[in-house]
């Protein structure tokens, strides 16, 4: 089922970046998907996002809904009708709201688990966490910085940030297909975070990413993003 297209504002997204071993995610990853590699290392992560003023595209913004929300992401490739595409593959979503938890699947892709958040903000410092029903978690604090890391596979701001806005399809996981989103942002910026402390208990799984496989590479912040959630047709799968 094609998702409706959704409107609102993306009050704050964190996104949380990790340097993956490619056979780790060739072995994790469902076909049709394979992993996108930059120097040789595939790209997963975290985001955190706030939503305010979210509702189908034509209604009025008071209606809209506000939340706090969590998506595991894996960078990815794969063909289409014989052409390459590119996005993330989301194998997992977390949420503070019970509508989006129902609606997941008919209005939002993908299954969505109800999650406890915990956000403090003051100034150009974050910390967020959360932990939904089934305790997986997630926690990060960090600060507004104007400092690359030298470490990471990117070469500097502009290609991280040029990858994931080119990288902006996701497909989840929903029955037997995978559910499709776009991302049409407005105004694209992203800035950059210092992060001094990161835990996922999904990247911190070993039966998954065996130790030593995967590594943090950087944290994007982007604030005040007038967007809308474009639904896709869905790609079908035996393998689910």
């Amino acid at each position: 089922m094609k998702i409706p297209t959704i409107k609102g504002i993306i009050d704050r997204r964190i996104l949380i970046n990790y340097q993956v071993e490619k056979e780790v995610l060739e072995q994790y990853l469902p076909e049709p998907f394979m992993p996108k590699l930059v120097n040789g290392k595939g790209i997963a992560g975290i985001c955190l996002i706030r939503l305010k003023e979210v509702r189908p595209k034509g209604l009025p913004k008071h209606i809209g809904i506000a939340s706090e929300n969590g998506a595991h992401r894996i960078a990815v490739q794969w063909y289409e009708g014989g052409v390459l595409k590119e996005g993330v593959y989301i194998p997992r979503r977390d949420t503070s709201s019970k509508i989006n938890a129902l609606a997941g699947g008919r209005v939002f892709p993908g299954v969505h688990h109800l999650a406890e958040f915990k956000i403090k903000e003051e100034g150009s410092n974050y910390e967020v966490a959360f932990v939904s029903e089934d305790q997986t978690s997630l926690s990060i604090k960090a600060s507004e910085t104007d400092q690359w890391n030298d470490t990471s596979v990117f070469k500097n701001i502009q290609e991280v940030s040029d990858f994931f806005e080119n990288g902006a399809v996701g497909y989840s996981p929903d029955g037997d297909c995978y559910e499709g989103l776009e991302l049409k942002a407005y105004n694209w910026k992203v800035s950059l975070l210092e992060v001094t402390s990161v835990q996922s208990s999904f990247f911190n799984n070993t039966a998954i990413f065996p130790k030593g496989t995967v590594t943090f590479d950087n944290a994007l912040l982007m604030k005040n993003i007038e967007h809308e959630w474009i639904g896709l047709k869905s790609i079908a799968s035996s393998k689910i």
